[in-house]
């Protein structure tokens, strides 16, 4: 072997130590990134914004996936978790799910019904009362000669739990549920979780009342309403 190819061994050799180095650097850098980033799991993002309170279902997101490290401890990793769910508030798209972004949606308990009434917009009740508020419905009744003689505002049910608000809704004229409400526009259906005493009055409330209003309660208010309090005519002012 001449001194030419000695030298083109030793080239290929310190060439092969080369490769051999830089590809223990490559595998270095790739364990040291695995180790700063860890596995990866799913994650959840919303396709588009979801207004509070409203159900959730798979369809209003896409799965992504995320080092594991990157996520909270609170992050969604399973869509089976958002059944029978709710936002607890306003969602905007692109954001990842968190469990404290939802809640159980609000569901009867033993002897209690459903039942739904149209509440007039302009009452203030848009966007203040929510699934799980109470409140007190209250119901207004024109003078009638042959029982009191004068207009009556009634509390027809105290602390009635709200479980759903539907969306705003544009009433057509003479086709409101009473001619007493043909001048209003848009209402609101509210359905609220009542025993049948209680929804017996609201429905009986909804079909002769003047007005219908609800009155939101102070969280935690158990405070009961007196049998005096329950009726108020103008004259009891004078």
């Amino acid at each position: 072997m001449n001194s030419r190819q000695r030298r083109g061994v030793v080239l290929l050799v310190l060439s092969a130590l080369c490769a051999l180095g830089a590809f223990a650097g490559v595998l270095s850098v790739i364990r040291d990134v695995n180790g700063k980033v860890g596995p990866e799991v799913d994650a959840y993002r919303l396709k588009s914004d979801v207004a509070p309170y409203e159900e959730l279902t798979a369809a209003r997101f896409e799965r992504v996936s995320m080092p594991e490290r990157w996520l909270s401890a609170t992050a969604v990793t399973d869509l089976a978790d958002i059944r029978g769910k709710i936002a607890v508030t306003e969602l905007k798209k692109g954001s990842l799910l968190q469990r404290d972004m939802i809640v159980d949606r609000p569901e009867l308990q033993a002897g209690q019904q459903e039942i739904a009434i149209m509440i007039d917009a302009s009452t203030g009740v848009a966007g203040k009362i929510n699934p799980g508020s109470r409140v007190n419905i209250f119901a207004t009744f024109a003078a009638d000669d042959s029982t009191t003689g004068a207009d009556q505002s009634k509390l027809i049910v105290a602390g009635a739990r709200v479980i759903d608000v539907g969306e705003l809704t544009a009433l057509e004229s003479g086709r409101s549920s009473s001619e007493r409400r043909r001048t209003a526009t848009e209402a609101v259906p509210i359905t609220f979780a009542l025993g049948t005493a209680d929804a017996q009055r609201v429905a009986y409330a909804e079909s002769f009342a003047e007005h219908v209003r609800l009155a939101l309660v102070a969280g935690g208010d158990d405070t009961a309403v007196s049998p005096g309090d329950r009726t108020y005519t103008l004259d009891e002012d004078k």
